[in-house]
């Protein structure tokens, strides 16, 4: 089987076209081929083929099913969708610019920034966010919205292992906002990241009961209203260089909570994503890189 690496700002998955071969099981290929020592290595397996018929009726040219480190089959991800466009685009299946992309969350547009031929750069029409609680879904009882919630009843982060001296030396705020941009987000904001003990409080917080899909966690510090930086624990993955929903989420909490504009520069541990939640449409875009690593053969057996 023949496969690609590639990442968008460090957000690294394997990626195989299945417009000209086929993968039989790709939940149990994605852990196997996902292994940072025995396998590929990256932060899950992203499938590429031809698009459904109801979505290419919509204009869909190429699908993307997207499978976490775990196994477990995702809805979206935006560094891993600039990642399709561009392998479609470079390796010739589709010259369609702006490009149409089927996804767990829907069809959506992507324009791409050609350099020499190639992609480099790609902006993602991540669509609008989800904002009713039980459609992100977040279980709390009588609340519509999940903005500015305090955590400490709810979480109580206090009772985990690693005690409560992290909190504060973190400068953990006491609210919780979650978002959904197809899949789900909880955005906490701190004054020092490298505080936050993201290892061990990401799974707990990812397989909360409150969270009845688990839930990718964010923790984030505000520099400026324009620009944020932050640090993410992906719902199957674990700790991951980047995550493209989850900058878009971010963006989304920053406005509802009146920390950051609705144009934001978002720095990550692999590199920046330019965010704007647009007022006209209600949209969220996403700017960023999407870059080829190699390619090889993976044996079938």
């Amino acid at each position: 089987m023949r496969f690609t690496k590639m990442h968008g700002i460090g957000n690294d998955y394997i990626y195989v076209d299945v417009f000209n071969q086929t993968v039989s099981h790709p939940e149990a290929l994605a852990v196997k081929i996902a292994d940072r020592h025995f396998g590929v290595g990256g932060d899950g397996l992203i499938l590429i083929s031809p698009p459904t018929a109801p979505a290419a009726a919509l204009g869909a040219v190429v699908r993307m099913r997207m499978f976490n480190a775990d196994g477990s089959e995702a809805e979206m991800c935006g560094n891993g969708v600039r990642c399709v466009a561009k392998y479609a685009f470079d390796h010739q299946l589709t010259s369609a610019n702006p490009m149409r992309v089927q996804t767990g969350i829907g069809v959506l547009t992507l324009d791409l920034w050609i350099e020499r031929g190639k992609v480099n750069r790609v902006t993602v029409n991540m669509g609008k966010p989800i904002l009713k609680a039980s459609d992100i879904p977040v279980k709390l009882a009588n609340v519509e919205q999940v903005i500015n919630h305090p955590w400490r009843d709810v979480l109580k982060l206090h009772d985990l292992a690693t005690g409560s001296d992290w909190i504060k030396s973190a400068g953990l705020e006491d609210t919780m906002t979650c978002v959904s941009m197809g899949n789900p987000h909880v955005v906490l904001y701190c004054k020092h990241l490298e505080k936050v003990p993201l290892e061990m409080v990401g799974p707990y917080i990812e397989k909360h009961p409150i969270f009845p899909r688990r839930v990718n966690v964010h923790f984030v510090m505000v520099h400026q209203a324009g620009e944020i930086t932050m640090r993410t624990w992906e719902r199957g993955s674990g700790i991951t260089m980047a995550c493209g929903t989850g900058a878009a989420a971010v963006c989304v909490a920053g406005v509802l909570t009146e920390k950051t504009h609705r144009i934001v520069l978002t720095n990550l541990p692999g590199g920046q994503l330019a965010l704007k939640w647009n007022q006209a449409d209600d949209c969220v875009y996403m700017t960023g890189p999407a870059t080829e690593v190699f390619s090889g053969e993976w044996p079938e057996n």
